[in-house]
């Protein structure tokens, strides 16, 4: 880039700067932009002859900078989300495993009405109405079948994962 460019340059830094400050509200931000637009405008090929066509040119560098910053930004978020999605998914699978394992074993060791109404509400997806036809009883009777069925099933539930321990008594030296 010749003298006269490098001087149109120096002329518009403070107004490239306040764009840059407009597009991004952050001092530090506008001031690395900045430095990346002059750096591209600086390494340039071909660069206009005119001083106006310059102007553009060098807030369109200025613009196109900072877009392709936020598209690399975005990019490195989306990967980010895709690793973090990732690592939820298989904390998660392993969490429903361990859940659908201890309701499995809670519904074993359920008495068997229990079981039957857990059954068909929870796992066969049926309304209470079509629960109530099929087992011939009122809808009112099948809510609180069920309310007493997953009552009873937490009740195992929570007394298989939660125990008691065994206090150790020491005598402390002092």
């Amino acid at each position: 880039m010749d003298r006269i460019r490098r001087n149109w340059l120096k002329t518009h830094m403070s107004r490239l700067f306040g764009y840059a400050l407009g597009l991004t509200k952050d001092r530090s931000r506008a001031a690395d932009l900045v430095q990346s637009s002059c750096l591209k405008a600086l390494t340039a090929k071909a660069v206009p002859s005119d001083e106006k066509a310059f102007r553009v040119w060098l807030f369109r560098i200025l613009r196109n900078t900072l877009v392709d910053e936020i598209r690399r930004q975005r990019r490195a978020e989306r990967l980010y989300d895709a690793l973090s999605e990732s690592a939820r998914d298989d904390w998660n699978a392993e969490e429903r495993l361990i859940s659908g394992l201890t309701v499995q074993r809670g519904l074993e060791r359920l008495a068997p009405h229990h079981r039957d109404i857990i059954a068909m509400i929870d796992l066969a997806g049926l309304s209470y109405a079509e629960a109530a036809d099929l087992l011939g009883v009122p809808k009112g009777t099948v809510m609180s079948r069920i309310s007493r069925a997953r009552s009873s099933l937490l009740n195992l539930i929570e007394k298989d994962n939660v125990r008691a321990m065994p206090l150790e008594t020491r005598e402390r030296s002092g």
